[in-house]
Formats: structure tokens, C-alpha cells, sequence
């Protein structure tokens, strides 16, 4: 999960700039789905990738207007298994 916090004011900026040029995502690193906030001072991501430098070569495009936070997720179902419930309730 990578929760974007749009820096003074950069969240027009940051759209404008995604819309001319698109998300700018290197190989390997895969856009699932997003959420912002009704403020539009943070955006919620659903990104996947299997190599964590991707996610920061992407970030390097963006820290003009975009503060990053990376938290790393999981699906219920694989806490589930992690758990040993093997995803039953």
C-alpha cells in the first residue's frame, strides 16, 4: 500500500502531470487501484511488485510533489493461511 501525501497544494499538479504523461511505472512494478481522500491531500495506492527498488525508482519521478509512505500488505486470505485458518472463519 503506498499512501501519497500531495505536498502543499500539488495534488492539481500531480494529476495534470499524470494525465499528460501517464503513472510513469517501471517494468515489474503493477498499478492495482487507488483511492483519495475528499481534501485530495492523500491518495491511497494498490501496487504489487515482487522487487522494492522499483517502488523507489518510481517515487524518484514524483518527490516534487508527492511525499511517499510504503506499507507493505497482504490479503486476508494469505493472513488467514498465515494464521493456519486456511482462509475459514
Amino acid at each position: 500500500m503506498v499512501i501519497e501525501h500531495f505536498r502543499d497544494g500539488a495534488a492539481r499538479a500531480a494529476y495534470e502531470r499524470a494525465m499528460r504523461d501517464g503513472r510513469g511505472l517501471p517494468e515489474g512494478l503493477e498499478y492495482i487501484d487507488s483511492w483519495v481522500d475528499l481534501e485530495y491531500s492523500r491518495c491511497f495506492q494498490l501496487m504489487r511488485t515482487e522487487n522494492q527498488d522499483l517502488l523507489s525508482l518510481w517515487q524518484e519521478g514524483w518527490t516534487d510533489l508527492i511525499r511517499f509512505e510504503v506499507i507493505p500488505v497482504q490479503t486476508s486470505q494469505e493472513a488467514y493461511q498465515h494464521f493456519g485458518r486456511g482462509g475459514r472463519r
